[in-house]
């Protein structure tokens, strides 16, 4: 019985990811962590949001596939975890730069913050505008130094990837000018 009392506290992924105004009408909560982060950041909501669909598809514990050897489970190749697929390193020093010590990769609105913090220090270390999500994409998957290296040129999945976010946040935003 404790188990299930459990599991009904996990958030299912949206019914239509796709439709970000069916996304806060599911989730209006979603809507206000959304908001909240764009007014503290800068960054639009329907950026952020892109971000969360591409990296998690919504799901609030996802993390990297792990590797198999024959039968045998290898550690994951990356510490990414949660909505925002943030690493432990960026994570921490998010933690140390708000205060926020007790914050969870896990919930949408510490994950959204999380989000328009790394975004705004990308924008303010690189110059890229947080209305350019194609470029900010890029520097959030390749982090600040990777971007400046410009390694990313050179990689077609990356650049694919990065085009795909741009699209859904440009979706999302027109969506966004229409929702009641």
């Amino acid at each position: 019985m404790g188990l299930l009392a459990l599991a009904g506290c996990a958030t299912a992924p949206p019914r239509n990811p796709d439709n970000l105004c069916s996304i806060f009408n599911q989730y209006p909560s979603w809507y206000r962590d959304a908001r909240a982060a764009q007014r503290r950041w800068g960054t639009p909501a329907n950026v952020l949001m892109a971000f969360v669909q591409r990296e998690s598809d919504y799901r609030e514990k996802a993390r990297p596939a792990r590797p198999h050897f024959l039968f045998i489970p290898l550690p994951r190749r990356s510490s990414a975890y949660g909505y925002a697929q943030a690493q432990d390193p960026v994570w921490r020093e998010y933690l140390r730069a708000t205060g926020h010590w007790f914050k969870s990769r896990k919930h949408m609105g510490n994950s959204l913050d999380f989000i328009g913090w790394y975004t705004d220090l990308i924008h303010r270390e690189l110059g890229i505008s947080k209305w350019d999500p194609r470029h900010l994409y890029i520097a959030y998957h390749e982090g600040i130094d990777g971007y400046r290296s410009g390694y990313w040129r050179h990689d077609r999945h990356l650049l694919e990837t990065a085009d795909h976010v741009d699209r859904l946040a440009r979706e999302y935003g027109a969506q966004l000018r229409e929702c009641r």
